[in-house]
């Protein structure tokens, strides 16, 4: 796959709908051409200590941030037409609808693939666990600031260029 875009989201509680960070890095023709990244003020608009834990968001940091419609507005001209790849899709996946519904916007049909899965098909045994930063590191991509939602993107394209 030599075009397409790498998706990460990170929330702020238990519910898919509370998307507050997205990072976006657009592949065409092998090549790296745009990387995106923004918070998002979610909705519903709480964080939990497991998920600030996680990534180190709080509401201070999203107070200003634009809600997901105008962070998406900006978003989907990029990658139209281009599938979406993600580390785990059916959560990137799962949030993307959720937060959505949460606007009540029509879904386009965005397709998914998985470079988690992929690793799994692929490398099997060869690794031991297909977590982000594991599989990154095996396809040449040091991931430093995981669970940033733009350097998970990062490394979800440099592993969709290895194994896709």
């Amino acid at each position: 796959m030599k075009d397409f875009a790498a998706i990460d989201f990170e929330t702020a509680n238990q519910c898919r709908s509370s998307v507050c960070s997205v990072g976006v890095v657009i592949v065409r023709n092998g090549e790296i051409t745009d990387r995106l990244y923004s918070l998002i003020y979610p909705r519903p608009d709480f964080f939990t200590y497991w998920t600030t834990h996680v990534h180190g968001l709080t509401m201070i940091d999203v107070e200003d941030a634009l809600p997901f419609p105008d962070v998406w507005r900006k978003i989907a001209p990029k990658i139209e037409g281009l599938p979406l790849v993600a580390h785990n899709s059916p959560f990137d996946e799962s949030c993307l609808k959720a937060v959505f519904n949460e606007y009540m916007m029509d879904y386009p049909d965005y397709h998914f693939h998985c470079t988690c899965r992929a690793a799994r098909r692929l490398l099997g045994n060869k690794l031991p666990n297909h977590q982000l930063q594991t599989v990154a590191e095996y396809c040449g991509y040091n991931l430093t600031q995981h669970h940033h939602a733009l350097a998970d993107a990062e490394a979800c394209a440099a592993i969709a260029l290895k194994l896709l």
